[in-house]
């Protein structure tokens, strides 16, 4: 079907711009957002809007956390007759200008979370590199991705106050493509099998730059897939040989009870040109358990998932509670304080620890996604 997309330029399929090369029901595309205040770090919000054009779904989550309890929005409607318009009920992501200032909106619910927030780029777009896996002759990962870093301005309404977003550091990110397959729900089996792994995803923004740190391996050094950068100001020139090559990795865990908690950790870092350098991490207590916002499933709920014409539920979470931690797991994202040399950045940590990962054995008993 025709829509205003369909005015400009850029089409790559001779049909409408709402039509994608393929039927796979995984190929989907997802906009997500997380910001916290600095320093303090008191407070996280995610936001994230997924669209699923061969399940003719459209669906989006807000949440916010701060140490002990989180608020999570979740939301789903029918893609068409509005395929490219990004907005789920009350929830809207308008992007005012590509790689430099997004409007991010939630309106009246009854979640008691609502904002109205503009993110604002600092530093250039990371795109990372190439996600393609086969299982057993078929392609289930296919898909691209950036990040960028950035602040945010705007207000932020939860647990009943309103408080003044002012130049909270944070970053995004866009993918598209095929997805794998996440399934972690246990009410709703059978759940995704993964061999041995431990991945780590982490951002740090500093005054005049950021890195970008991606990798997953299935054995300690035996990295299958890495991807990283550090980036500059937004508009400054870019080059190759800032491109992360090899990252070395040792972590330090909570004793933590009720699930997967990281510490610190230190990465040694080398790049394109040959400098290396080491990197730490000091791993902040607030974080949002990704959970909340569909990531593996929740109560039977999968991203992509037809919920009728318009849908929207939401709870709030005690993390103190053994069986909240227990069905939010590990993945979030967590806030974290990063030395590189004498600089200090703040960012974003994401992890987890699969049984048989030959090192870090203290935490599998743990879920790890």
């Amino acid at each position: 079907m025709l829509t205003p997309q369909d005015d400009l330029i850029g089409h790559q399929l001779p049909t409408t711009f709402d039509q994608i090369d393929n039927s796979d029901p995984a190929w989907m595309e997802r906009l997500w957002y997380t910001g916290h205040p600095v320093p303090g770090s008191d407070a996280i919000f995610d936001i994230g809007l997924g669209y699923h054009p061969n399940r003719n779904v459209m669906d989006a989550f807000a949440g916010v956390a701060v140490p002990g309890r989180q608020w999570n929005f979740r939301a789903s409607r029918k893609l068409r007759p509005d395929p490219l318009a990004t907005t789920v009920g009350p929830l809207s992501i308008t992007v005012l200008e590509g790689l430099r200032r997004h409007r991010l909106v939630l309106g009246e619910n009854d979640s008691g979370i609502r904002f109205e927030i503009e993110f604002h780029a600092t530093m250039n777009a990371h795109e990372e590199k190439a996600h393609m896996r086969r299982r057993d002759g078929r392609v289930t990962e296919n898909m691209a991705r950036g990040q960028q870093f950035g602040r945010y301005t705007g207000w932020l309404e939860y647990d009943g106050k309103r408080t003044e977003v002012d130049q909270w550091l944070g970053q995004r990110d866009h993918s598209w493509g095929v997805r794998a397959e996440m399934r972690s729900d246990e009410t709703a089996p059978p759940l995704t099998f993964y061999p041995p792994f431990f991945y780590c995803w982490t951002t740090a923004q500093f005054k005049n730059r950021g890195l970008h740190i991606f990798f997953k391996e299935r054995a300690p050094g035996e990295k299958i897939y890495l991807s990283g950068e550090e980036v500059f100001a937004v508009g400054s020139r870019q080059s190759g040989k800032h491109q992360l090559v090899d990252a070395g990795h040792e972590a330090v865990w909570h004793d933590d009870p009720l699930g997967q908690s990281m510490a610190s950790a230190r990465f040694q870092l080398k790049f394109a040109d040959g400098s290396e350098r080491p990197v730490t991490v000091r791993v902040l207590p607030t974080k949002y358990f990704l959970k909340g916002g569909l990531y593996g499933g929740l109560n039977g709920w999968f991203h992509g998932d037809d919920r009728g014409k318009l849908y929207s539920e939401h709870d709030v979470w005690d993390l103190s509670d053994p069986a909240t931690r227990l069905r939010a797991r590990t993945l979030a994202d967590q806030i974290v304080e990063v030395r590189d040399g004498d600089e200090v950045g703040y960012g974003i940590i994401e992890y987890g620890v699969g049984k048989g990962y030959a090192m870090y054995e203290s935490v599998q008993a743990h879920p790890a996604i």
